[in-house]
């Protein structure tokens, strides 16, 4: 036999729960619905478009292109809006869904470009008759991409010798050059929201607040202490991973140290003045753990950390490019694969500090400290 008042106690938890209507949203309805959001927009895709760089070399034609791929069905169009030349060749069918191949006539400087930035994973090239495929061998995508193709092209024979892997060893255009500089910039994210919103809500929950806003301590001095804080954390661990990522898989960064630095920062300020207005007026911890993976679980997704955004709809990538997280990362991998200075980051470096000042402003004058 349980102890009675054991059971009562627990009885006390269960009703504390679900007595608070925002518990019961953030801890039932809000998983649900992040479900049926995410299912849909991973599941629910009978059709996919990826954009593959070719490159013509020796002065080819390409008529020599057209030749090497007669066995697939493909169409050779024209872009709506820069009248550039491309192919479209499709792979799969209506069960197992359909792939769309835009394959790109650009230059060498150009694909690698495109690579670096996630707008393609796999680079054609045309030699002695031939058609060779550049893409790292650790990329899941890339190596999709190139079975695809392959099968509609040389036929389900892999071994024909119409074609070759180029594994791309280049500084910049693997995956883990893509990835590195996500994760630092996602580590902001990560560290900045849970570090101040969830301790600030912490705190004014177990009512050391209104202790706080006792002393003769001015108001932003304690707001400022957590920010500046975690600037210095923040630093702390993001020269942690890169020197992970410098002496496991020879990383570097090829841009300017110092614009990444003011990058940097202003990635912090950013979420710094989110988490502020986040913690504003929250006074429980359920509810502030939901608003907080309502914030960043999106963007962990949608900003390109671990996969290019350019897989998802035309329609929303600008939307997507608008996110704090994603102008945070862009700015870094372009710094750290693109060698990009204050003139490509400026306009990232702008709008993340107007997002932070913004935010830090608006939760300050609304702060609850009671």
């Amino acid at each position: 036999m349980l102890n009675h008042t054991f059971i009562q106690l627990i009885l006390v938890q269960i009703r504390e729960f679900y007595r608070e209507p925002a518990s019961l949203f953030w801890s039932l309805l809000f998983p649900i619905l992040m479900a049926w959001g995410l299912g849909i927009a991973f599941s629910n895709k009978p059709e996919q478009t990826k954009t593959i760089a070719l490159v013509l070399i020796e002065n080819q034609r390409m008529e020599s292109f057209e030749t090497l791929i007669a066995k697939a069905i493909f169409e050779r169009k024209k872009d709506s809006i820069t009248n550039a030349v491309f192919y479209q060749i499709n792979y799969g069918n209506e069960n197992i869904g359909i792939t769309h191949f835009k394959i790109k006539l650009v230059n060498m400087q150009q694909a690698e470009l495109m690579i670096k930035r996630g707008n393609a994973s796999l680079i054609i090239t045309t030699n002695d008759n031939k058609l060779e495929y550049h893409f790292d061998k650790y990329n899941a995508d890339a190596q999709l991409s190139y079975l695809q193709l392959t099968s509609l092209i040389n036929g389900e024979n892999l071994s024909n010798q119409q074609s070759e892997i180029k594994p791309m060893t280049e500084k910049g255009t693997r995956y883990v050059d893509f990835l590195i500089p996500g994760l630092i910039a996602m580590n902001v994210m990560m560290s900045t929201m849970w570090g101040i919103s969830y301790t600030l809500i912490e705190t004014r929950t177990k009512k050391l607040l209104r202790r706080m806003v006792a002393t003769p301590m001015p108001k932003w001095e304690y707001i400022m202490s957590h920010i500046v804080a975690r600037i210095i954390l923040c630093f702390v661990e993001a020269i942690i991973i890169f020197s992970f990522a410098y002496y496991y898989f020879d990383i570097t960064i090829e841009g300017s140290v110092f614009a990444f630095i003011i990058l940097f920062i202003s990635g912090i300020v950013a979420f710094s003045g989110i988490s502020v207005l986040i913690a504003s007026r929250t006074a429980k911890t359920q509810v502030g753990n939901g608003l907080i993976n309502l914030i960043v679980m999106p963007m962990m997704l949608l900003s390109g950390i671990y996969f290019s955004y350019h897989n998802f709809p035309l329609q929303v990538i600008p939307f997507i490019q608008a996110l704090p997280l994603t102008m945070l990362a862009d700015g870094v991998k372009a710094i750290f694969n693109e060698s990009a200075g204050f003139a490509q980051v400026w306009k990232y470096i702008v709008v993340l500090n107007m997002i932070g000042v913004l935010s830090f402003t608006i939760g300050l004058k609304y702060f609850k400290w009671y």
